[in-house]
C-alpha cells in the first residue's frame, strides 16, 4: 500500500476556500490521500480575532467564503513554510502578484517529488514580456507542474452548482491523480495534455472580460458584447498560437471548460467585467474601483493587458490584436473609453 498523499492549498480567498471545501470532502473519503489538508492562510484579524482561528474553530473563512462551511480537516495554517511542510501535492490559489514571495519564502523547504497545480489566472512578466505563473513556479521550486482552470466563480462551486473544469497536465498519471484529487459530482474535471494552452486561457479571458464591462458600462447590448467575446476569442487563439510553441495548439482545446466556458462566464459575471463596467459609468480609477469593490481581492485583467502589450509591441504585432490593444490603452493611456467599440469596428478579423 502506497502512503497516501499529503495535500496543501497555498491560499484561501474566495477561490482557494472553495477548493478546499472540495479538495477536504476528496481527500477524507479517498484513501489515496491523506485526511488532513493544510490551508496556508496570510493571517489577518477579523472582529478581534484571527482569521486561522475562527477557520479552525467555526470551519468557515468568514471574510471570502462567508457563509459556506469548511469540511473540519481543512486546517488553517498562517506560516507557508509550515503550512507546505511534508506536502506531495501543492495547489496554488493566489492572487498572481504573489506567487514570487511565496516562493521564494518556501523555496528549498518543501519535498523534491512534490508535484504542484497552478488554479492561478495571471501571467508574470519575463524578459520578453509575458511568463505563465506554471513556468515561475516550476523554476524557482524545480516541482513538475499541471493547471486547473474552468468557467468556475468561486461562490457558485462552494454553493455546489453544477459546473465544469480543465485539468492541463502533460503526465497522464499525475492528471489522473490530480482528477481523483478535484471531481465531485457537482465539479466534473477534463484532463488535457495542451496545459500551456489551457493556461494562457485563464489569463487572456481576463483582458477580454474587462472589454465586456467596458460595453455595459457603455450601455451597449448584448449585440455588442457578443461580438466583443467573439474577437476577444479569436484573439485569444491567436495570441495562444503566436505565445504557446511547445507544441502544436489544438482547437479543441479552446472547447473546454478554460476556453470558450470560462471566457462566457467571465464577460458576464466576475470581477473584471464588473469593475471595467463601474469604470466606464463613473470615472474614477481602476485602483479606487478596486479598493472600494473587491473587499481585499485583486483585479487580473488590466494587468494582463500590459503583459500581452509588452509582448505585442516586442513583436510589432499589436495591430493584429485591437482588443487586446485597446482595453491596455483605455485602463492605462487615458484613451477615452467611449472609443472602445471604434477601435474594433476595423477588426482584421472583418478585413
Amino acid at each position: 500500500m502506497t502512503t497516501p498523499k499529503k495535500v496543501c492549498i497555498v491560499g484561501s480567498g474566495n477561490w482557494g476556500s472553495a477548493i478546499a471545501k472540495i479538495v477536504g470532502l476528496n481527500a477524507a473519503r479517498n484513501a489515496k490521500f491523506d485526511s488532513v489538508v493544510n490551508m496556508w492562510v496570510f493571517e489577518e484579524m477579523v472582529n478581534g480575532k484571527k482569521l486561522t482561528e475562527i477557520i479552525n474553530t467555526e470551519h468557515e473563512n468568514v471574510k471570502y467564503l462567508p457563509g459556506r462551511k469548511l469540511p473540519e480537516n481543512v486546517v488553517a495554517v498562517a506560516d507557508v513554510t509550515e503550512a507546505v511542510s511534508g506536502a506531495d501535492i501543492l495547489l496554488f490559489v493566489i492572487p498572481h502578484q504573489f506567487i514570487g514571495r511565496v516562493c521564494d519564502t518556501i523555496q528549498g523547504k518543501i519535498k523534491q517529488d512534490a508535484v504542484g497545480m497552478s488554479l492561478i489566472k495571471g501571467v508574470d512578466e519575463g524578459p520578453d514580456g509575458l511568463k505563465l505563473i506554471s513556468e515561475v513556479i516550476k523554476e524557482k521550486l524545480g516541482i513538475s507542474m499541471s493547471v486547473l482552470m474552468g468557467a468556475n466563480i468561486a461562490n457558485e462551486v462552494a454553493d455546489e452548482k453544477f459546473c465544469e473544469t480543465t485539468i492541463g497536465c502533460k503526465d497522464k498519471t499525475q492528471g489522473t491523480l490530480l482528477k481523483e484529487l478535484m471531481q465531485t459530482d457537482h465539479f466534473r474535471v477534463t484532463v488535457v495534455e495542451e496545459a500551456d494552452v489551457v493556461e494562457i486561457c485563464g489569463a487572456l479571458k481576463n483582458i477580454v472580460a474587462v472589454g465586456a464591462g467596458f460595453c455595459d458600462g457603455l450601455g451597449y447590448g448584448d449585440n455588442t458584447k457578443a461580438a466583443v467575446i467573439r474577437l476577444g476569442l479569436m484573439e485569444m487563439i491567436a495570441f495562444a498560437r503566436l505565445f504557446c510553441t511547445a507544441g502544436p495548439v489544438s482547437p479543441a482545446t479552446f472547447l473546454e471548460s478554460c476556453g470558450v466556458a470560462d471566457l462566457i462566464t467571465t464577460c458576464y459575471g466576475g470581477r473584471n467585467r464588473k469593475v471595467a463596467e463601474a469604470f466606464a459609468k463613473t470615472g474614477k480609477s481602476l485602483e479606487e474601483l478596486e479598493k472600494e469593490m473587491l473587499n481585499g481581492q485583486k483585479l487580473q485583467g488590466p494587468a494582463t493587458a500590459t503583459e500581452v502589450h509588452l509582448i505585442l509591441k516586442h513583436r510589432n504585432l499589436l495591430d493584429k490584436f485591437p482588443l487586446f490593444n485597446a482595453v491596455y490603452k483605455i485602463c492605462y493611456q487615458g484613451h477615452p473609453v467611449t472609443e472602445f467599440i471604434d477601435c474594433l469596428k476595423n477588426h482584421p478579423e472583418h478585413m
